[in-house]
């Protein structure tokens, strides 16, 4: 009787022994996915900032060429007033989006580029435009911006997607749910600028 009250009491012991190394495992291994899983998170999010940054460096170098552009066009096509206003407009949109989410930025880079476009077209009407030294410097170095800022928007875009599918894979998903990663929008160009403008002499 003594015996098998003997054997029972370690069997206990070493039942409590596994169940407590069973969730100690588990704890340990929950607290290491959990770890890793958040710097995981703050590694994607973090390159998608520094993208960010990259495309928002190549927007101010356009957004710097914008004014002296236009202001050369306008020596020589006075009566598109139209599209040199629509530019200024797009133009003073961007510069109030700045303090605005990256949604917004967006937008209004959208807005511009397309702008822009137009403004381009027009110069295509005035081949006196096409021959002015200062234009064609002009020319030369927005299609330059606008090369690099393509580049760098999908750098963006694909940091934009690596993060993005992080955050939804299941069970990475509880975590980025548990600390609010949030899904990130993607900068795609609108339709009439989805290519950079051509430059044509």
């Amino acid at each position: 009787m003594q015996r098998s009250s003997r054997e029972v009491k370690k069997k206990r012991k070493i039942l409590g022994l596994v169940a407590f190394a069973v969730i100690f495992l588990v704890i340990a291994f929950n607290y290491s996915f959990v770890k890793g899983t958040y710097n995981k998170f703050v590694d994607v999010q973090e390159t998608v900032d520094a993208r960010w940054a990259d495309v928002e460096n190549n927007l101010q170098r356009r957004y710097d060429l914008i004014p002296n552009l236009v202001n050369t066009v306008k020596g020589y096509a006075k009566q598109e007033r139209e599209v040199f206003l629509g530019v200024t407009e797009a133009r003073a949109k961007v510069g109030q989006a700045r303090d605005g989410t990256r949604g917004e930025r967006i937008k209004a880079e959208q807005g511009l580029s397309g702008a822009l476009s137009r403004l381009l077209l027009v110069v295509e009407n005035y081949p006196q435009i096409k021959s002015d030294a200062n234009f064609r410097a002009l020319q030369d170095e927005l299609a330059g911006t606008e090369n690099r800022l393509a580049v760098a928007r999908k750098r963006y875009n694909d940091a934009v997607r690596n993060y993005n599918v992080a955050i939804r894979v299941f069970p990475q998903s509880l975590i980025a749910n548990m600390f609010d990663f949030a899904k990130r929008e993607f900068f795609e160009a609108p339709e009439e600028a989805q290519q950079a403008p051509q430059v044509e002499f």
